[in-house]
């Protein structure tokens, strides 16, 4: 088993930057990948970002290639993810995700992962 915490959210305002990180433990020598999805109110849960274990691949959502970026710390086994450029739109609970079974589904789709971190809300203000 793997357990993710994320941390890092918080309020700001439109055009500013937040980073948020996610702690991997636990069995974490049988990870494959990770990624960042995020729900905003009334909505689906969205693919943001996700990043193979070995750092060497990276993948975005179109709504956020060019202004988040997504990196792994393998010494400090967390995920971090860069915002800048903030729109209120990115207003939603972000979740940290890891896989750490072997799997065919693309790391864009949520069914994807088998851990999932408790979420932690991003706001953008206008």
């Amino acid at each position: 088993q793997v357990q993710l915490v994320e941390s890092g959210g918080g309020l700001v305002q439109a055009g500013g930057s937040l980073r948020l990180s996610c702690a991997a433990s636990g069995r974490t020598f049988s990870m494959y990948a990770m990624g960042w999805f995020r729900q905003g109110p009334g909505k689906e849960r969205e693919f943001v970002a996700a990043i193979a274990w070995s750092g060497s691949n990276t993948y975005y959502g179109d709504s956020v290639k060019g202004r988040f970026t997504i990196s792994r710390d393998k010494d400090k086994n967390t995920v971090d993810l860069q915002m800048n450029s903030l729109k209120p739109e990115d207003t939603a609970v972000y979740y940290c995700a890891g896989r750490s079974v072997p799997s065919f589904t693309t790391l864009m789709r949520s069914t994807g992962y088998n851990s999932w971190g408790q979420g932690t809300q991003v706001t953008v203000s206008s």
